[in-house]
């Protein structure tokens, strides 16, 4: 197992030159069912690189249960370590931590982990020396094979920083594996929101598709999500799930994205059968190939990868 420090330097892959398509999965908000249509284009895929850059979240490595060829420690700060035979309990840096995470316990002076934010300032204040500041070495990367092809994926500790530094180390890693094994698609399942982790995933990706559901939260989260992924691609593309659930809503959605010149990917049913492959470790693509959903999942690939459509 090797432990990594940021920056990494990975000589060679500046250049994509080896990939065909490295595209991106994102959505606005949790639960619009982004993994699930990442987990159904990785088995349509042929000797492909998945990477799950929801790195504070990752979940795909339940369904695809990679075979893992190495561990990397992933060290992305610090945090704040008491050693009690120095400590006097002045109070001092319990009265000046921004974080909260110092408090006076029994006679002892104890730090959260969770809570603490790796500042360094009560390690400078202590009048006794008796705050250090230590690694924080608990957040992994693994890499490994699944059945359609290699598996790249971080899991950030909780209470852990530096989550889009983690997300940056896992696409460069997937780059390595790419190059290495010949594979000439990365897709990358990125996490919700608008945060750092997502500009690290959606930086520099030729592709971009957004998953939304038909609500009004859909619909806002949508416009947030779009307005940061047109400053890194022109290339972005729009899938309603669950779209039939409000027909209404999805045409309003569609309405707005046709006025915004954004492509429509497609739309997705409810089907109760996503959930259903999901337990059973599987895409709905592969346990029910021949439904409605798995139609239009198996057609909007073949637009983005096979007849390099948007």
């Amino acid at each position: 197992m090797r432990t990594i420090l940021w920056p990494v330097s990975l000589p060679g892959l500046q250049t994509k030159s080896y990939l065909n398509m490295e595209l991106a999965v994102i959505s606005g908000k949790g639960g619009t069912g982004k993994s699930s249509v990442t987990a159904a284009f990785a088995t349509l895929g042929e000797k492909l690189v998945v990477a799950d850059c929801d790195v504070d979240a990752a979940n795909l490595y339940l369904l695809f249960n990679p075979e893992h060829d190495s561990e990397q420690v992933y060290i992305g700060g610090h945090k704040a370590v008491v050693d009690h035979s120095l400590c006097t309990v002045c109070g001092i840096c319990e009265s000046y931590c921004r974080f909260d995470a110092i408090k006076e316990v029994e006679g002892k002076i104890i730090i959260s982990e969770t809570s603490c934010d790796g500042c360094f300032f009560c390690s400078r204040i202590c009048p006794t020396d008796a705050i250090t500041m230590v690694r924080s070495d608990k957040s992994r990367m693994y890499s490994g094979s699944f059945r359609n092809g290699m598996m790249v994926y971080g899991r950030l500790a909780p209470g852990e920083e530096n989550s889009g530094k983690l997300v940056s180390m896992v696409r460069d890693e997937a780059k390595r594996v790419a190059a290495d094994k010949g594979m000439r698609t990365i897709l990358l399942d990125g996490p919700p929101g608008i945060g750092c982790p997502v500009i690290s995933t959606v930086t520099g990706v030729d592709r971009i598709v957004i998953v939304t559901e038909p609500t009004m939260s859909g619909l806002a989260d949508l416009k947030r999500v779009h307005e940061v992924a047109r400053k890194f691609t022109s290339s972005a593309g729009v899938i309603i799930n669950k779209a039939d659930l409000n027909e209404a809503m999805a045409d309003r959605i569609e309405g707005w994205c046709g006025a915004q010149g954004i492509t429509m990917l497609g739309r997705l049913p409810f089907d109760r059968r996503v959930t259903d492959s999901m337990v059973a470790g599987r895409s709905v693509v592969e346990m029910y190939p021949d439904s409605e959903i798995s139609k239009s999942i198996n057609k909007i690939w073949n637009n983005l990868i096979v007849n390099g459509k948007e």
